[in-house]
C-alpha cells in the first residue's frame, strides 16, 4: 500500500513519455522537394493544373511521406475534376495523420463534389468537432456542400461510322 502513490506516478510518467514519443510532427521538406512544392502551388494558383500536378508529383518522389505534398496533390486533382483521385490522396494523409484538418476538409469537399452528400456532412460534423464552426477548413466543406455535386460526364458523343457492318 505504501508504494501505490509512487507506482502510480511512475506509470503516469511512462505513459506520458511514451505517448510523446509516438506523436507525429511535420518534418521539414527536403530543399529540392520544397522548391518543387512551391512551384506546384504557384502553378495551381495560376490555373495550370497539369503542370502543377507534374511538379507536385516530382516533389512527392523526393519526399514521399510528406503530408503537405499529398494534400496539395489532392487539391490539384479536385481542381482537375478528379474527385476520386483527390479522395485517394486525402485518405493517404489521413491514414498517417488522422486529425489533419486540411486533408479532412479536402476529402469532405471532394465527397460533396462527387455527390456523396451524407459522407460529406459527416466529415463536416467531424471538422466542427475538431476545430469549430469558424475555422477555414469547415468553410471549405460548407461551401462545397452548398454548391452541390459537380455534373458528371455520362458518355462521350457517338461517332458515326462510314461503312455499315455486314454479316458474312
Amino acid at each position: 500500500m505504501r508504494y501505490t502513490p509512487a507506482a502510480l506516478a511512475l506509470s503516469l510518467l511512462v505513459a506520458v513519455t511514451g505517448s510523446m514519443g509516438s506523436a507525429h510532427t511535420s518534418e521539414p521538406l527536403d530543399p529540392r522537394a520544397q522548391v518543387l512544392f512551391q512551384e506546384g502551388r504557384t502553378l495551381m494558383a495560376k490555373g495550370d493544373i497539369d503542370a502543377a500536378t507534374d511538379s507536385l508529383e516530382s516533389a512527392l518522389t523526393i519526399d514521399p511521406a510528406n503530408a503537405s505534398i499529398l494534400v496539395a496533390l489532392g487539391d490539384a486533382s479536385r481542381q482537375a475534376g478528379l474527385q476520386g483521385k483527390a479522395i485517394h490522396y486525402y485518405r493517404d494523409v489521413l491514414d498517417r495523420e488522422p486529425n489533419n484538418l486540411a486533408a479532412i476538409a479536402g476529402e469532405g469537399a471532394a465527397l460533396a463534389e462527387k455527390g456523396a452528400i451524407d459522407k460529406a456532412k459527416a466529415t463536416l460534423t467531424r471538422l466542427e468537432g475538431l476545430c469549430g464552426k469558424a475555422c477555414p477548413e469547415t468553410a471549405v466543406v460548407s461551401k462545397a456542400l452548398a454548391a452541390g455535386p459537380k455534373p458528371q460526364v455520362a458518355a462521350a458523343e457517338p461517332v458515326a461510322t462510314k461503312d455499315p457492318v455486314q454479316a458474312n
